[in-house]
């Protein structure tokens, strides 16, 4: 069965995050992959869904993406655009496959990935703007954003994020790589936006680092505060953790095509 590597671009607001809940093999919540399982097997002639969607990053709920990547076995062979057409009139409107290609039998989306990017906006307007309150995180106290870009470069190299983890992370280790780190002031739009790159990133990391960006931004942290909470492994030191609605998966990077 030949494989198909796909990316897939996602309001993620009326999901329950990308991956699928079920129970006894039904579907409890709406999901992205729910949606995409149903369209492949739909493409696949498999009434039974025995298909499997395989995706880079589990998304959390309200999460964004441009850039996801998922993969699934087909049982027949037939040129990755016509796949990308054919699930782009299945799909609902929420969910859009921008590329399709065969890759080998070995690629897996999750697993063969070497970085990942995200981006993070935040809203800085005085009140919440109902066009953007679905797609950003909003925080309307004063920010001096050069005291951020002051911090950013402590959260650059490999170093050990159990502040920066969720409750509900369940990886076996918290060491992760960052490689990049930047912060752009759109001021026409009133909006900062992170960037941020790595290796993996732990269960709300970067919701959690953009958490502690902002209450450095305020003055409420000190700009040195990052390497001290990085020091002492607890999440208690790190609670803000920055709204679902502002995070993108941006794009997802590979060793080979």
């Amino acid at each position: 069965m030949p494989r198909y590597r796909a990316i897939v671009a996602y309001d993620g607001s009326d999901f329950l995050g990308f991956q699928i809940q079920s129970k006894h093999g039904v579907e409890r919540h709406r999901t992205v992959q729910g949606e995409l399982i149903k369209a492949v097997n739909q493409m696949g002639k498999n009434p039974v869904e025995r298909i499997k969607v395989v995706g880079s990053s589990r998304t959390d709920t309200g999460v964004h993406a441009n850039g996801q990547v998922i993969h699934f076995d087909l049982p027949f062979d037939i040129p990755g655009e016509s796949v990308r057409k054919g699930l782009n009139t299945i799909l609902p409107r929420d969910i859009l496959i921008k590329k399709v290609d065969q890759v080998s039998e070995d690629f897996h989306a999750r697993f063969s990935s070497h970085s990942k990017r995200y981006y993070y906006r935040v809203s800085t307007q005085d009140y919440v703007d109902p066009f953007k309150r679905r797609y950003t995180g909003h925080f309307h106290w004063h920010l001096d954003p050069e005291r951020i870009k002051q911090a950013l470069p402590d959260l650059i190299g490999e170093q050990d994020f159990t502040t920066f983890a969720a409750s509900g992370n369940q990886t076996t280790t918290n060491i992760r790589t960052i490689t990049r780190a930047d912060l752009e002031v759109k001021e026409a739009e009133q909006e900062l936006v992170f960037t941020f790159e790595g290796n993996a990133f732990l269960y709300n990391q970067i919701r959690i680092m953009v958490g502690v960006l902002l209450e450095i931004g305020t003055g409420r942290r000190p700009v040195d505060a990052i390497p001290a909470l990085i020091a002492a492994k607890d999440r208690e030191q790190a609670r803000y953790t920055a709204p679902a609605a502002g995070l993108y998966l941006d794009e997802v990077a590979y060793n080979v095509d």
